[in-house]
């Protein structure tokens, strides 16, 4: 008999206690999106950057050679009000704190003397605020690219609390981390950024691109280049508030992956690390 695709008015099997292990009754989300997973096992965290991997490979076509040097990096936003605690994902209107807004003011401020060809962000609001005050000081028009927005998520528009996991009719969802099963794949992120970024660095060749997106996206993308297990906890990943995660390439070769925070003395007022 086959299994209906997302039966919550059924009771599967339990998942196994280490899943939610750990957890306090009402944890803080840790990113916009994610479900904050107390433990994993490296088998599914193999699981999942194996995902990854081949969503990059299928999303990754033949360049047009070349030696010329091209740097392409990805921003997280800046913080977001968020004051209800909300895993709110893609949904419209949740804008930069005030704290947020000088993130990407600093940001702005870190980027001024490189040389941008291009700025994209992803279709949500937190992304054009993280970028406008560049693309003022660099005189550019954004490009929209709905392929580097958040990863979608079935907890979308609820705060997050403990009760989520256990609740039989959620189980489905969580059947399989490495893929993740309440949410967007790992391939299909990785294979549209992918796409993404290879778009971007052949509009710019020989310049610098900065492309503003999300935690998920970033840090899918980011292990899948570097072979890294892909573990599902937001807290061990790193791509906090306003980083710049720079990929630079030689002709269509990646030559190396860097990592800065350029606003790493604010994130103390953050509301919570990594942040939303």
């Amino acid at each position: 008999m086959t299994q209906p695709a997302d039966p919550t008015d059924e009771t599967p099997e339990p998942l196994e206690t280490p899943f939610v292990d750990g957890l306090d009754d009402d944890p803080t989300p840790e990113s916009g999106t994610d479900v904050p997973l107390a433990k994993e096992s490296p088998e599914a965290a193999e699981g999942a950057a194996a995902e990854a991997a081949a969503g990059a490979a299928e999303g990754h076509r033949a360049g047009r050679g070349g030696d010329e040097r091209t740097v392409v990096h990805l921003l997280r936003h800046g913080e977001v009000y968020n004051p209800e605690k909300i895993l709110y994902g893609r949904l419209p209107g949740y804008h930069l704190s005030d704290l947020g807004h000088e993130m990407a003011r600093i940001v702005a401020d870190h980027l001024a003397d490189r040389d941008l060809a291009l700025i994209v962000h992803s279709p949500l609001v937190r992304t054009a605020e993280t970028a406008a005050p560049t693309l003022e000081r660099h005189g550019l028009e954004a490009v929209v690219d709905p392929r580097v927005i958040e990863a979608g998520n079935k907890f979308e528009g609820r705060r997050f609390r403990k009760r989520l996991l256990l609740d039989p009719r959620r189980w489905w969802w969580m059947r399989d981390p490495t893929k993740p099963t309440w949410g967007e794949s790992y391939k299909a992120i990785a294979k549209r950024m992918t796409e993404a970024i290879e778009d971007a660095r052949d509009h710019a060749r020989g310049r610098e691109v900065l492309i503003v997106s999300h935690q998920l996206p970033i840090w899918t993308i980011r292990s899948a280049m570097e072979g890294r297990n892909l573990w599902h906890d937001p807290r061990r990943r790193q791509c906090n508030l306003a980083s710049l995660t720079t990929l630079t390439y030689r002709g269509d070769e990646l030559e190396s992956v860097s990592y800065n925070e350029p606003v790493a003395h604010l994130y103390p007022q953050a509301e919570k690390l990594p942040g939303a």
